[in-house]
């Protein structure tokens, strides 16, 4: 049976079988049956790491040490309110880093970690009810990479070099939204101006 740590870009985290081509954590959520609780993060570094480093092994989802994350992409990782990590992605997290700064100037140039995790978490999620914030923009000022749904729909859309394609954890299907309009942006506010600010998804 399938792990509960497929993490999709609304930011649910849920049992499927697929594979993904980036890993992450949020803390240790799960306990010693490897089973996840209520809580759905530990601290506020929510990270994206590579799926291999260094040679180093781990068991997935071992009693009492963070709970291993796996998305689709990176593009999903950042709508779940993720950013890079610091240290398994180095290279990205600085131009993360100094993107961040160019959206944020008055964080300088190389904003902390704890400023960014502070902002992200303002922008990713609910505390108190544990679900996703989302905010409405116009289609046409979206960065590329940014996940949004159109109004009265629940298909998670992205905009990848000039084209839609719609997600599912089995892959992309393209999509034409038409006169797109106003829509509902899944992936948060702060990482979306990170996007406009010259970040660059990493597609594998």
């Amino acid at each position: 049976m399938p792990l509960q740590n497929r993490v999709s870009p609304f930011g649910e985290i849920l049992a499927h079988p697929a594979r993904g081509t980036r890993m992450g954590n949020r803390g240790c959520l799960h306990d010693a049956r490897r089973q996840l609780g209520n809580r759905r993060w530990a601290h506020q570094a929510w990270v994206i790491c590579r799926l291999s480093f260094k040679h180093w092994n781990r068991t997935i989802m071992k009693p009492g040490v963070y709970t291993e994350l796996f998305f689709t992409d990176e593009a999903v990782a950042l709508a779940a309110g993720h950013r890079p990590c610091g240290l398994c992605r180095h290279d990205d997290y600085i131009a993360f880093q100094r993107a961040f700064g160019r959206a944020r100037p008055e964080l300088g140039e190389r904003p902390s970690p704890s400023a960014m995790n502070r902002l992200l978490q303002a922008d990713r999620v609910n505390s108190r009810s544990r679900t996703q914030i989302t905010h409405l923009a116009e289609f046409d000022t979206l960065p590329d990479a940014a996940f949004f749904t159109l109004p009265g729909q629940t298909e998670a859309l992205v905009q990848r070099r000039g084209a839609i394609f719609a997600w599912s954890f089995d892959g992309y299907s393209r999509r034409d939204p038409g006169s797109a309009g106003m829509v509902n942006v899944l992936t948060p506010r702060v990482t979306v101006d990170v996007l406009r600010a010259g970040y660059r998804v990493c597609d594998t």
